[in-house]
C-alpha cells in the first residue's frame, strides 16, 4: 500500500452495542410495517437500541476496549476523536468525557460531525495527525445513540435506525496500513439527509434520492479510492461500507469486481447506526477473523452533507 514517508496502521479495534434488541415486529407494535416489509426494503432484522446509556457511554465502553487490546498505557494516547451526529452534549466535548473515563490524561481531543460518513472522516484526520508527528497514538471512535432522533411514529425511517459504538487505535510506525484518503462532499444534495430542529432533531431523509446518489456516484470513488492506495479492487480481502441498507449497499457493490472480499453485512443485525456502523462492522469481521490480518480492506462511509470518506486499510 503506498502512503507518504511515514507508516501507520489500525493496531486495535473494539465496539459496543446496548443489550437491548429491538425487532422487527417489535416495530409493528409501533406503526404500520411487517416484518416481511422492513426485510424486503432494508434487508434488517434487528437492531440494538440504548435505554439509559449515553453517546459517551457507548464511546467509552468502545473505546475501552479497543485501548486494553491494543496494549498501549492511557498515557501514550495523544488524541482522542469521536464521529457523532446524536451527542446532545455540546460542551466538554464527548471525546474529552471519554478520555477522562480512561484516564488519557492530556490528549487534544475533539468531535467530528459529518454524519454517517464521520469515523472514515475522522479517521482520515487522525491518521494525518499522527503521520505528521502531531501524536504517536490516536483513539478514533464513531458512536450514535439515534434512537434519540428517531421520529417514532415514521415508519420510513425508524425500521432503519439503530445504536452503538465502535473505535479504532491509530499507531505510528511500520509499513503503511493507511491509505490515503479520498473526501468530499456534494452540498448541492445537502436537504436529502437531515436532523434538524433545534434541541429537539429528529432524523429525516428522501430515501430514494439518496439511493440514486449512492448507486450511480459511490461505485467510481470506491474505486479511486483503491487506486490512490496502489490496490486493484480484485485483490481486496475486505469491503466496509457504511451500513445504511442491506439493499443499497448490495447494489453499489455490485458494480465492483472485488471477487477475494468478504462484504460486511452487518446492519442486517445493528441497523444503520451512522457514524458508529464502518467500526462496527469492522471490529465484528476482525473478531471472527473472517479476513486475514495485514489483508487489504476498503472502509468506505456516506451520508449527510452529502458527504462522503474513504481509505484502504490493512486489517489489523
Amino acid at each position: 500500500m503506498t502512503h507518504g514517508t511515514y507508516g501507520t496502521r489500525i493496531a486495535a479495534l473494539g465496539y459496543h452495542q446496548p443489550e437491548r434488541v429491538l425487532t422487527n415486529d417489535d416495530l409493528a407494535q409501533l406503526v404500520d410495517t411487517s416484518d416481511e416489509w422492513i426485510r424486503q426494503r432494508t434487508g434488517i432484522v434487528t437492531r440494538h437500541v440504548a435505554e439509559d446509556e449515553s453517546v459517551a457511554d457507548l464511546a467509552a465502553a468502545a473505546a475501552g476496549k479497543a485501548l486494553g487490546e491494543s496494549g498501549l498505557d492511557p498515557a501514550e494516547i495523544g488524541l482522542v476523536t469521536v464521529a457523532t451526529c446524536s451527542a446532545r452534549d455540546r460542551c466538554p466535548s464527548t471525546a474529552a468525557t471519554v478520555a477522562g473515563r480512561l484516564g488519557i490524561p492530556t490528549p487534544v481531543a475533539y468531535d467530528l460531525n459529518n454524519g454517517c460518513a464521520g469515523f472514515t472522516t475522522a479517521l482520515a484526520a487522525a491518521e494525518h495527525s499522527v503521520r505528521a508527528g502531531a501524536a504517536r497514538h490516536a483513539l478514533v471512535i464513531g458512536a450514535e445513540k439515534m434512537s434519540d432522533v428517531t421520529d417514532w411514529t415514521d415508519r420510513s425511517t425508524c425500521v432503519l435506525l439503530g445504536d452503538g459504538a465502535g473505535a479504532a487505535v491509530v499507531s505510528a510506525g511500520g509499513e503503511p496500513g493507511i491509505g490515503p484518503v479520498l473526501w468530499g462532499s456534494d452540498p448541492a444534495l445537502g436537504g436529502v439527509v437531515r436532523l434538524r430542529d433545534e434541541w429537539r432533531p429528529r432524523f429525516a431523509q428522501e430515501g430514494q434520492a439518496v439511493y440514486r446518489w449512492a448507486t450511480t456516484t459511490l461505485p467510481p470513488l470506491l474505486r479511486e479510492t483503491c487506486e490512490r492506495a496502489g490496490v486493484d479492487v480484485a485483490e481486496l480481502r475486505g469491503i466496509v461500507t457504511h451500513q445504511a441498507n442491506l439493499r443499497l449497499v448490495e447494489a453499489v457493490l455490485r458494480q465492483l469486481d472485488a471477487p477475494k472480499a468478504v462484504i460486511a453485512r452487518d446492519v442486517v443485525d445493528s441497523g444503520n447506526t451512522s457514524a458508529a456502523s464502518v467500526p462496527i462492522a469492522l471490529a465484528k469481521l476482525v473478531e471472527r477473523r473472517e479476513i486475514p490480518a495485514g489483508a487489504p480492506v476498503l472502509l468506505f462511509s456516506f451520508g449527510g452533507g452529502l458527504s462522503w470518506a474513504g481509505q484502504v486499510v490493512s486489517c489489523p
